[in-house]
């Protein structure tokens, strides 16, 4: 299964719009195999500057292939990039501490001189 993904192998690309296919050439595949040795699947925040570069590479050669062209059971793929959005953290306001809180047994006082 190895000479097939190190000769035909394409790198899956999670996008917005769907899964795209890439075809690096055969240096690119023979690090990518080595990249995917452990997983099927990897996010693109967990990947190494020079890693991601070279799947931003990939991605901006537009060497994009159509599996339904080239035969979905006939190409292997090496492995899929998660290109997954940001997640956006919620910045709350500062709550402002209460300076107006009484001690019990001052008000309770204050209510028997009152009496």
């Amino acid at each position: 299964m190895w000479i097939e993904k190190l000769a035909d192998g394409v790198i899956e690309l999670d996008t917005p719009i769907g899964s795209r296919y890439v075809r690096p050439n055969l240096v690119q595949r023979a690090y990518l195999m080595w990249m995917f040795r452990n997983f099927v699947s990897l996010p693109q925040q967990v990947l190494l500057p020079w890693e991601r570069r070279l799947i931003d590479r990939l991605w901006r050669e537009n060497s994009f292939v159509s599996l339904s062209a080239v035969g979905t059971h006939e190409t292997p793929i090496i492995g899929k990039i998660e290109r997954r959005a940001a997640a956006r953290v919620e910045v709350l306001p500062l709550r402002k501490p209460v300076s107006s809180v009484k001690p019990v047994a001052a008000e309770a006082s204050q209510e028997a001189a009152s009496a």
